[in-house]
């Protein structure tokens, strides 16, 4: 039954924006990042890129359960906006062909703006004839014996297409006159780029283009009548029987094995060459999906393969990226050692504005200390070439108690996690997999360490993966701390997740599932008691997303209550602010830039008891009820005072800050800084307090944290101005 609300019904669904089409409207973000004149040219192709990326996993995982739904006749509507599958999937063709159309219009463009440095991305027919001639010559010496023309007919059946797999449609016709078909799969082993120069200019082709060009050596004595490009995206979400398996390593390795073959959700058709209305209708009916499936775009499919086409310009044109940045010297930890200053207050980390490196340090240091008795650390996603992994291995190899927990389940990156467990139990390591029907989100390392004949937990709480390539493009935080109720808290959980125990009652940590979401719940009302009592209650959070229903009511009942609520929040919105008697107390502002948005932070004004929390979890049903996420209390009033400054000064963000309307549409914030953008303010704040560091002799102290204060009140000053 609806409850009111100050005579409101926060059931009603115009209320809320739908979760699917709210990413939607995220994935449209990053795409004006691509025509942002602001960013250099070669960044904009990699936003292009990240928008093919971003799709190509909605459309596996968010798209493909729609359509299971739908097959399976459920018709109940979502929670929130109260649409249904069908009108959802309807929702999401409509918006997303509008974003794809928009993608390749912005490519051709820019493909258009390289002609000015000689840059010349084309079809090979096009070519100069002398580079044609080259051409052949590659493709007949290195291209045509990797080839696998695969016909089709009565004794040779539609063959099992791979997942985002490029491949080649083409039709024949025989002597006596019958049309017959034929799929070529395009080598994944192979360049993609062929780059090629004549005459001072530089000239960018496709593999499938060249593929394209000389097919008709593929089916010798037979005329090729058309040929065209096309990709087929599959449902990867598939199920992983967890309940009842002996080992969880080896289900999920038959469950990668099924990822290949999923159903198809989607077909990318390069329209370009071919009116392909009629001639793609053999594939939808083989691929049992309908003309509502089927995007023709006009260019290259698959627009991911713009990173590497960066990353072949980038060295010849420097001047059309971003400026070099490197992570600095983290201020709170200056030239200390980290173990020694954590004994004296939580350290305090920002990243990439400053480095990741003291967090493998201490990981790697912990490793080599015969003072070290145990480590103990969730793993979710690590980079390829982990030191973190090999910090670990050595640790268990010099006889220390190493328990690790690598989440096999996180998404795309299960067979990642499952070669680094075989590796580290292989080097000693005790490796746990996770919780059965949760996935454990949370980024913790415990270490334990003999200091002056004391036992002491060091504690590392973070907002992101321990993942020393991410955390130079992800912007995320966290502490080291010795504060002995956290260091009780770690103890707890590791022993909880590695062992069979009830769930602890923590000291300080709140814990997912279910605690996080009730302790918002709790932390909004207690907002709204005092606001009615002293009337300055302030609620600003920073998050990835907010899809949850009962904390999006809870904000709208604070709203109503004249609480000010201001949101950070990089993509998907479910909560519409703005609306007159439910959310006008309520602001939306989305950062999409340089780096990706990660950190997830809270906080409360209470009266002036000001309480600040980082987390792993952003404001989700899923983060909240189906992972193990952990939520950190920031006690340090100076780091609190710097995280509210950090937050005010994304509020005020207007080169890359969007503000969300009351009709869940975005605008850039107008009421922000024109000049201002935050992420380049605080990559000047980390130079200016490293160099700072760097000519002084000072441990870290009151003259660091002045400059600081300096810089902001230098920012303050900017916004009156």
């Amino acid at each position: 039954m609806e409850t009111q609300t100050n005579g409101f019904y926060l059931d009603n669904p115009e209320y809320y924006n739908n979760r699917e089409l709210s990413w939607l409207d995220f994935n449209y973000r990053v795409l004006e990042e691509a025509i942002d004149p602001n960013n250099p040219m070669l960044e904009q192709l990699k936003f292009l890129a990240i928008h093919s990326s971003n799709l190509d996993e909605f459309f596996m995982v968010r798209v493909a359960g729609l359509k299971d739904q739908v097959k399976m006749n459920f018709n109940e509507p979502e929670n929130k906006a109260q649409l249904t599958p069908k009108e959802q999937l309807t929702g999401i063709e409509k918006k997303n062909r509008e974003n794809v159309y928009l993608q390749y219009k912005r490519f051709n463009e820019l493909k258009d703006l390289l002609k000015t440095y000689n840059i010349f991305i084309t079809q090979p027919e096009r070519l100069p004839e002398d580079l044609i001639d080259q051409l052949h010559n590659q493709f007949n010496t290195e291209i045509l014996p990797t080839l696998s023309p695969l016909g089709i007919d009565a004794y040779r059946p539609f063959p099992k297409l791979n997942n985002k797999m490029l491949n080649l449609f083409v039709d024949i016709k025989l002597n006596d006159g019958e049309i017959k078909s034929a799929i070529v799969p395009v080598p994944t082993l192979l360049d993609r780029i062929i780059k090629l120069e004549y005459d001072g200019k530089k000239y960018i082709v496709f593999l499938e283009d060249v593929i394209s060009l000389f097919i008709e050596q593929l089916f010798n004595g037979f005329e090729v009548i058309n040929t065209y490009t096309f990709r087929v995206t599959r449902n990867a979400d598939l199920t992983i029987h967890e309940d009842g398996a002996e080992d969880l390593l080896i289900e999920i390795e038959k469950f990668l094995k099924e990822r290949k073959s999923g159903a198809a959700v989607r077909l990318e058709i390069d329209s370009r060459h071919i009116d392909t209305e009629v001639k793609s209708m053999f594939l939808m009916n083989e691929l049992e999906l309908t003309n509502k499936d089927i995007y023709r775009v006009n260019g290259p499919l698959d627009l991911t393969v713009l990173f590497s086409l960066v990353g072949r310009l980038e060295e010849l044109f420097p001047e059309l990226l971003y400026k070099p940045y490197r992570p600095q010297l983290p201020s709170s930890l200056n030239k200390n050692n980290v173990y020694d200053l954590a004994l004296e207050k939580d350290v305090f980390f920002h990243h990439p504005y400053e480095s990741f490196e003291p967090i493998v340090e201490f990981i790697k240091e912990a490793s080599e200390d015969p003072n070290t008795l145990a480590i103990k650390q969730t793993l979710y996603r690590v980079s390829s070439d982990s030191t973190i992994i090999q910090a670990l291995k050595n640790a268990a190899e010099n006889g220390k108690q190493v328990t690790v927990l690598v989440e096999l389940k996180a998404r795309f990156d299960e067979e990642n996690n499952v070669q680094w467990a075989k590796m580290l139990e292989d080097a000693g390591c005790n490796v746990i997999y996770g919780m059965t029907f949760l996935k454990t989100h949370s980024k913790i390392t415990l270490v334990i360490k003999k200091v002056d004949g004391k036992v002491i937990p060091f504690v590392h709480l973070g907002t992101g993966n321990y993942n020393d390539k991410t955390a130079k493009i992800y912007t995320d935080m966290g502490i080291i701390t010795t504060n002995p109720k956290i260091g009780e808290d770690a103890i707890n959980f590791f022993n909880y997740l590695s062992g069979y125990s009830l769930k602890p009652d923590y000291n300080e940590l709140i814990v997912a599932p279910f605690e996080i979401r009730d302790f918002f719940v709790d932390h909004i009302e207690q907002e709204i008691e005092l606001h009615n009592e002293h009337g300055n209650g302030l609620i600003i959070a920073k998050m990835n997303s907010l899809t949850d229903k009962k904390v999006i009511k809870k904000l709208y009942e604070a709203s109503q209550s004249g609480v000010k609520i201001k949101l950070i929040i990089r993509g998907i919105c479910c909560l519409k602010p703005g609306i007159k008697g439910v959310s006008e107390n309520i602001e939306v502002i989305s950062i999409v830039g340089r780096f990706l948005e990660h950190s997830r932070i809270y906080y409360f004004h209470h009266n002036s008891e000001e309480k600040m929390y980082l987390s792993s979890a952003d404001m989700m049903t899923r983060n909240m009820i189906k992972r193990v996420e952990i939520l950190f209390p920031i006690l340090d009033p100076k780091v609190v005072s710097r995280l509210k400054d950090i937050l005010n000064l994304q509020l005020n963000d207007g080169l890359k800050g969007r503000i969300q309307n009351s009709d869940g549409n975005y605008q850039y914030n107008d009421a922000g800084n024109k000049h201002m953008n935050s992420q380049e303010m605080l990559m000047d704040e980390a130079l200016l307090a490293a160099k700072e560091m760097r000519q002084s002799h000072i441990n870290i102290g009151q003259p660091v944290r002045s400059r600081r204060r300096s810089f902001i009140n230098k920012f303050k000053e900017r916004l009156k101005r």
